[in-house]
């Protein structure tokens, strides 16, 4: 094989169709586009328009809501803590707020608050106060010996 005997599969690159060049290339004259009308022009986008029928995006069924008050929380798991305190960025031995974790940078920002979620494994005795934490996030903190404190509204209803 020699490099002038190269050549691409059959079939693997199509030749660009080259429109209005003359009426041989059997895509003369108006490119395949019709006679005039709006769609014969360039620069024209009609997406979704059915020619005035009711569009089917506007045919279907709407479902659903969303509703604008709802809480977003930020959210960190047990395993990207653990790194962080190892890493140095967070001091175990301080109390860790929320201001404490978007200050390290493992939060960007608070949203309606934090939420302490249980993945992953934490080994450190770190004192948290977060908005909210799951109830295997709270236990493992504890095992380790740490504790969370949970501030508002998802914070769970007493036991008796």
């Amino acid at each position: 094989m020699k490099l002038n005997e190269l050549r691409d599969n059959p079939g693997a690159a199509r030749s660009k169709k080259r429109v209005a060049r003359g009426p041989g290339s059997g895509k003369g004259k108006t490119a395949g586009r019709g006679i005039k009308g709006q769609k014969s022009r360039s620069g024209v986008a009609i997406n979704a328009y059915e020619g005035g029928q009711m569009p089917l995006y506007m045919r279907l069924p709407k479902r659903g809501f969303n509703k604008p008050n709802v809480a977003r929380y930020a959210v960190i798991n047990l395993g990207i803590l653990q790194k962080f305190v190892e890493a140095g960025k967070i001091d175990a031995g301080q109390a860790v707020t929320e201001e404490t974790l978007v200050a390290s940078g493992i939060v960007r920002r608070r949203l309606d608050g934090v939420r302490l979620l249980a993945k992953g494994e934490v080994t450190s005795a770190i004192n948290l106060t977060v908005t909210g934490a799951s109830k295997a996030a709270v236990e493992a903190i504890e095992k380790a010996g740490g504790s969370v404190t949970v501030t508002g509204a998802t914070a769970a209803p007493a036991q008796e």
